[in-house]
């Protein structure tokens, strides 16, 4: 993952990362291990997640993200699951929410000169 190499020294040429649907844990068996190597980021950190995700609770997302501070943008997608896809009762479709995800990665990585 390009995050632990990150963790691990500068990326050359990388200035912020993009976490679509950040694998905080196995299905179904939450922790936040996976996530230690995180604060050892500097660059900015975008993470898009749905609120149905089974590899990422965002009960458990939230509080990670909150100590990362300013360098951690999180943007939830309502009834999405890990691969983005919603529910019909959403009155979205895949397509809109992958719309929606890239417009949001383009604006945040326009924005990180000013972070």
């Amino acid at each position: 993952m390009t995050s632990q190499a990150a963790a691990q020294r500068p990326l050359n040429g990388v200035r912020g990362l993009v976490f679509f649907g950040f694998p905080l844990h196995p299905p179904n068996r939450p922790g936040t291990k996976r996530a230690d190597h995180l604060a050892k980021i500097t660059m900015p950190m975008l993470f898009l997640q749905g609120t149905r995700d089974t590899l990422a609770d965002l009960k458990l997302l939230r509080p990670v993200c909150g100590k990362l501070g300013s360098r951690a943008t999180l943007h939830v997608i309502e009834t999405a699951d890990h691969s983005f896809h919603v529910l019909k009762s959403s009155g979205r479709n895949d397509a809109e929410v992958l719309r929606e995800l890239a417009q949001r990665a383009a604006s945040w990585a326009e924005g990180i000169e000013e972070i």
